[in-house]
Parts: C-alpha cells; sequence; structure tokens
C-alpha cells in the first residue's frame, strides 16, 4: 500500500463518520416535521388509522425501487430472524409515540424520546462491542442532564402517556442497534419492512373508531407516509456510515425542533428552564461532533 493510500484512508473514514453525523441531523429533523403531522392527525384519527393510511402511502412511494430491485431482495435479506425483530421494534415505538402524543404536548414527548441515546450507548457497547469512550460517556451525560433540566421529572409527570413514551424510546433504540447490525441491508428494504409492520398493526387496529377523513386529510396522511419515508432513509443511512454510539447524540436535536414547531404550530412557549436544558444538549452535540473532526480513526 503507497503512503498516499495510507494517508488518504483515515481521511476517508473521518468524511464517512461526518456524513453519518450530518444524515443523522438530517432524519431527526424531518422526524420532527412527520412528528408534528402526526400529532395534529390524532386529534382525529386513532392511531391504527393514522398509521394504516401512512404506511400505505409509503408503500406506494417504495414500489418504484422494490420493482427495480426485485422483491426478491425482501426474502433475500439477511438475518431473517433480526430484520423481524427490528420490524417489532420499529412499529412499538411508533405506536408508543403516536398514542403518547395523542395525550402529552409534543415538547414532552420529544424530551422523553431523548432518553434513546443514553440506552443507543450502552446497549451498542453490550451488544456490538462499539468502544464507549470518555468523550462519548462525557456528552451523553450532559446531554441526559440537558434532558433532566427541561423536563425536571417528578412523580406528577409520569402518567401513563408519559410511561408510554418511555417505552416507545427503549423501543426506538433497539431498532437503532437491530439496524447497526443489519448495515449490509439496502436501505428500501429496511425501510419497507418498517412500512409493513406499521401497515399491519393499522389493518388490526383501523377498524376500531374508524373516521372517514376529508380530501384535504387524506393528502396529509398521505404525506406524512412520504415524509416518514425520507426520515427513515436518512437514519438508516447514517447509522450504515457511522457507529450507533457516534451519531445517537445528536438525537438530542429533537428537543430544538420541539420548541420552535411548539411555539409556531401548536402556539406552546417554551419555559425557561427548557431552553436551558436545550441548550446544554445542543453544547454537549456540537463538542462530540467537535471531538469526531479531530479523532484519528482506529485501526
Amino acid at each position: 500500500m503507497s503512503l498516499e493510500t495510507t494517508a488518504a484512508a483515515p481521511a476517508a473514514q473521518r468524511s464517512t463518520v461526518l456524513a453519518g453525523i450530518g444524515l443523522m441531523l438530517a432524519g431527526i429533523f424531518v422526524f420532527s416535521v412527520n412528528d408534528v403531522m402526526g400529532k395534529w392527525l390524532v386529534a382525529t384519527y386513532s392511531v391504527g388509522q393514522v398509521l394504516l393510511l401512512r404506511s400505505a402511502a409509503a408503500l406506494v412511494v417504495l414500489a418504484p425501487f422494490l420493482w427495480r430491485g426485485g422483491v426478491k431482495a425482501l426474502r433475500r435479506a439477511p438475518l431473517p430472524g433480526l430484520q423481524i425483530l427490528r420490524i417489532v421494534f420499529s412499529t412499538l415505538e411508533v405506536v408508543c409515540f403516536y398514542w403518547a402524543v395523542a395525550y402529552l404536548p409534543l415538547t414532552d414527548v420529544m424530551t422523553f424520546y431523548l432518553a434513546g441515546p443514553i440506552y443507543v450507548a450502552g446497549l451498542a457497547a453490550l451488544l456490538l462491542g462499539e468502544r464507549l469512550d470518555r468523550p462519548h460517556v462525557t456528552a451523553m451525560a450532559l446531554g441526559f442532564i440537558g434532558v433532566l433540566i427541561a423536563l425536571r421529572p417528578s412523580p406528577a409527570t409520569l402518567s401513563l402517556p408519559a410511561l408510554i413514551a418511555i417505552a416507545g424510546s427503549l423501543c426506538f433504540a433497539m431498532m437503532m442497534i437491530t439496524a447497526r447490525q443489519l448495515r449490509g441491508t439496502s436501505d428500501s428494504v429496511l425501510v419497507t419492512g418498517q412500512m409493513l409492520g406499521a401497515l399491519v398493526f393499522g389493518l388490526a387496529a383501523a377498524p376500531f373508531g374508524w373516521v372517514t377523513p376529508s380530501w384535504r386529510d387524506c393528502l396529509l396522511l398521505a404525506l406524512l407516509g412520504v415524509v416518514a419515508v425520507g426520515a427513515h432513509v436518512c437514519v438508516n443511512r447514517s447509522l450504515k456510515l457511522a457507529p450507533a454510539s457516534t451519531v445517537a447524540p445528536y438525537q438530542y436535536t429533537l428537543i430544538v425542533w420541539a420548541v420552535v414547531f411548539g411555539y409556531f404550530v401548536f402556539g406552546d412557549v417554551a419555559e425557561p428552564w427548557t431552553l436551558v436544558g436545550a441548550a446544554l444538549i445542543i453544547a454537549a452535540g456540537w463538542w462530540l461532533f467537535a471531538v469526531e473532526q479531530k479523532r484519528p480513526p482506529a485501526g
């Protein structure tokens, strides 16, 4: 191997990690847009009905990619048991989110979900053998402190919807871990599996409390599926390019979008402590970003 090739390898690896971080940031933003639309819709429609129509629209968008790649790609996906497990976690995560957001403010639910990177970091070290060094631990600890400051947990906050949101964040963490293990699977197969799982749940649950949607709401429900596909593609690709423990802390930017969208869409004014917590979360994420830029790649 030439000296030029040896010198170029660390730079290429660093660029790959940074691309993974950028995709995670983009994915979390698109997820936030998806969450705002979902909260708006579950005020009128059941969780099952929203997931049914959302998933159907998403599968229509994915159909050309599956046709080009062949439906056989779904059957030949590696590690079928792990694929099914990931679909289960992704379905439970989205059900928990929409269920919780129907009763709680968007900012509260997103804040509960911010515990996800803590679970990812520990599980990635335990299950995947990924490096969990001091910068990662410090950034995640600071981010979690920011969550506590923003939420100021008390017995009153641990209601049933809050517990459902916490369960959803655990499922989200497990979905990210399994996605990291399945990084050899194509993005279209991964996202299709997630949408099929949600579609099956929707088919079972939607008949209970069905409300016939207006044409406007039909378009919104369809758009919800399109937006969800974009978010999943970004997150899945991010986990292929970078370790889960590296990109997971950028999920903390959820609270920033929660504050912004909560104010402009739902008229929720963030309390000062929420802004303090958000500032600490942002600082932790950007500090880890700076560490990754300067870190020499392993190996």
